[in-house]
C-alpha cells in the first residue's frame, strides 16, 4: 500500500477561512494518524496577486495552531515548486501530450457563439454541452484564425458514453453520465491553466493518495479523474466534506454575508466582542477581522487545543458522546468513515465550552504570558512589562480565575492599570449605589478611617474590617459594599470585592474613594 501524502492547495485571498481551516485539518490528521505526509501547496493561477501578502495569512494560521507540514512552501521538498504561478512548464507539457494523444483541442469558439448555444440549451430545457465545432475546422481554418489573432483556449476532450464512478470515501459511490458533461477549459487563450487542469498534474506530480475537500468540488471531480485517466495517472482517493455552515443555519458560511451575520445571536456576540476588543490592540474592531476568519480567534486570544478542538467536531466524531479531546487523541482516531455527509454547523457557544476546559488546563504563569502581550498592545503597562508588572498581573489573573475565558478578557479590567484620575465610572451604577441611597456617602467616608488602619492590607483582613464595621454602624453590608466597589473600581462586578481592594493597595483604594465622594 502507498503511503498516506494529503494535500491542502488554497487560493492566496489574504485570510484563512474557518471552513478551509477545516478541510486543512481533516487532510493533516488522516496523514498524521497513518504516518504519512502533509503537503502544503499554493493555488495562485490568478498572475495579479501579490504573493508574499496574500500567503501570509494562511501560514500564520498554520503556525498558529500548530500545524506542520512535511513538503510545501517555505519547508521545500522534491515535488516543488509548490506555487502554481511557478509550474508552467508541467502545465505545458502535459497539455501538448493531451493534444498529441487526441484527447484535448484547441477551440476557437467565440464568447457570443458560446451564450448562443447556451441560451438555445436553456431555451430547450436541456443540459449545455459544448457543441466541438472547432473539431470540424480544417488545418487550414485552424491556421487562418490564429493568423487573425483570434483567442484560442484549449479543451478537453470529453469521452461520451461514459459513466463516471467515484468511489467517495465519505459520500460512498457516486455517478456521473459524461454525456452531460461538457469539455472544460484547460489552459485560457494566454497558456494559464485552470483549476480542474492544473490540480490533477499537480496533484500525480506530489504523488498525493488522498484528496479531502469541500464537497462543492465534488462536481469537478469526474473531469479530475477523466483528466487522471488520460495522462496515464493512478489517480488519487476523494473524500469529499460537508461544508461548515453558519451558526444555527444549514447555509454555507459565507464571508459575503457579514452583515447577515451580525444579526445571528450567536455570531452577533463575536462581532459585538471583535469590535469592543480588536481596537484597543490597534487592529481596528471585527471590520477588519471578523469570526468567520481564524485570525479573528488568534488575535482574541483563543487557545489553539480549543480551536482544534472545535475544528476537528465540525463534521467529525469520535463516538456518541465525546466532546473535549486533546490534539493527540484526535489524531490516534481519526478517521474518514466518521464524517458526516450533512453540512457542520459552527457553534460559538461550543468553542466556547471547549476554550473554557483547555483555559483551566493551564497554569497562572502560563496565563500571565498570554495576557502581557495584550495589556502592552493596549499601553496599560509597559513594553517589556518589568517584574513588578507581571507579579502584579498574575495576582490579578488568580483573582480573576474563570473569568477570563480568552486571553483579551484581561482587557475588560483597565481599572487596575489606569491611573486613579482617569478611573471611568459606570454611570447607571454610579447612580443607583452612590448617588441615590441617602446613606452610601456617609458609609464611604467613614469607611476611610477604617481602611487607614487595616493591618495586613489583604482580602481576609478587609473581609473582617469590613464585617466589623457594619456590624458597629448597625446596617447591612449590602448598603455599603456595592457603593465600595463602584468607588474603588468605577463598575458593578469584577473579581471578589476584598480582592479588588487589596490587588489595588491602600493609597489608591483612599484615593479612589476621595475622588468618587468629591465627585459626588
Amino acid at each position: 500500500m502507498p503511503p498516506v501524502r494529503t494535500r491542502f492547495a488554497p487560493s492566496p485571498t489574504g485570510y484563512m477561512h474557518i471552513g478551509g481551516m477545516r478541510t486543512a485539518l481533516f487532510n493533516w490528521l488522516w496523514a498524521r494518524h497513518n504516518g504519512g505526509q502533509f503537503i502544503l501547496r499554493i493555488d495562485d493561477t490568478d498572475r495579479q496577486r501579490n504573493i508574499n501578502e496574500a500567503v501570509g495569512p494562511i501560514l500564520r494560521a498554520f503556525r498558529w495552531l500548530e500545524l506542520d507540514w512535511d513538503e510545501g512552501v517555505e519547508v521545500g521538498g522534491p515535488h516543488g515548486p509548490y506555487f502554481q504561478s511557478q509550474r508552467g512548464e508541467f502545465y505545458e507539457k502535459a497539455a501538448q501530450r493531451l493534444v498529441d494523444d487526441g484527447r484535448a483541442y484547441h477551440c476557437f469558439s467565440t464568447p457570443e457563439e458560446i451564450a448562443a448555444d447556451r441560451a438555445a440549451a436553456e431555451a430547450e430545457k436541456r443540459p449545455y454541452v459544448h457543441l466541438r465545432r472547432s473539431l470540424e475546422l480544417s488545418d487550414a481554418q485552424r491556421e487562418q484564425y490564429r493568423a487573425e489573432g483570434r483567442p484560442c483556449v484549449l479543451r478537453f476532450l470529453i469521452p461520451r458514453d461514459r459513466t463516471v464512478v467515484i468511489d467517495d470515501l465519505i459520500r460512498g459511490r457516486v455517478e456521473f453520465d459524461s454525456n452531460l458533461i461538457s469539455d472544460p477549459v484547460i489552459m485560457r487563450a494566454d497558456q494559464s491553466p485552470l483549476y480542474n487542469f492544473a490540480t490533477v498534474v499537480d496533484d500525480a506530480h506530489a504523488e498525493i493518495s488522498h484528496v479531502i475537500r469541500a464537497e462543492e468540488h465534488l462536481s469537478n471531480t469526474p473531469v479530475q479523474l477523466l483528466i487522471h485517466e488520460a495522462l496515464g495517472h493512478t489517480p488519487p482517493q476523494f473524500a469529499h466534506v460537508p461544508f461548515v455552515a453558519a451558526p444555527g443555519t444549514k447555509e454555507k458560511l459565507s464571508k459575503r454575508k457579514l452583515e447577515k451575520y451580525r444579526n445571528n445571536p450567536q455570531f452577533k456576540r463575536l462581532f459585538d466582542r471583535g469590535d469592543e476588543i480588536l481596537p484597543k490592540i490597534g487592529l481596528g474592531g471585527s471590520d477588519g477581522l471578523d469570526p468567520v476568519m481564524v485570525e479573528y480567534y488568534e488575535r482574541m486570544g483563543y487557545l489553539p487545543a480549543a480551536m482544534i478542538n472545535a475544528l476537528a467536531r465540525l463534521g467529525w466524531s469520535l463516538d456518541d458522546k465525546t466532546e473535549i479531546m486533546s490534539r493527540q487523541t484526535i489524531v490516534d482516531n481519526f478517521t474518514l468513515d466518521r464524517v458526516i455527509k450533512a453540512p457542520a454547523g459552527l457553534d460559538p457557544d461550543k468553542l466556547q465550552s471547549y476554550q473554557v476546559h483547555w483555559m483551566g488546563e493551564l497554569s497562572v504563569a502560563e496565563k500571565v504570558n498570554a495576557c502581557l502581550p495584550y495589556l502592552t498592545a493596549a499601553e496599560y503597562v509597559a513594553d517589556p512589562p518589568g517584574e513588578d508588572v507581571q507579579e502584579f498581573v498574575g495576582r490579578l489573573v488568580t483573582a480573576l480565575d474563570d473569568r477570563i475565558k480568552v486571553f483579551s478578557d484581561i482587557l475588560d479590567y483597565d481599572e487596575f492599570f489606569v491611573a486613579d484620575e482617569d478611573l471611568q465610572y459606570d454611570e447607571k451604577a454610579y447612580q443607583k449605589r452612590i448617588t441615590k441611597p441617602d446613606d452610601a456617602v456617609e458609609l464611604l467616608t467613614k469607611f476611610q478611617s477604617t481602611l487607614e488602619t487595616v493591618e495586613p492590607f489583604d482580602a481576609a483582613s478587609l473581609e473582617s474590617a469590613l464585617k466589623q464595621f457594619v456590624e458597629d454602624q448597625e446596617t447591612k453590608i449590602g448598603r455599603i459594599i456595592h457603593a465600595l466597589r463602584i468607588a474603588v473600581t468605577g463598575k458593578p462586578a469584577g473579581p471578589g470585592m476584598f480582592d479588588c481592594l487589596e490587588l489595588l493597595g491602600r493609597e489608591r483604594c483612599l484615593s479612589r474613594i476621595a475622588q468618587t465622594l468629591k465627585r459626588v
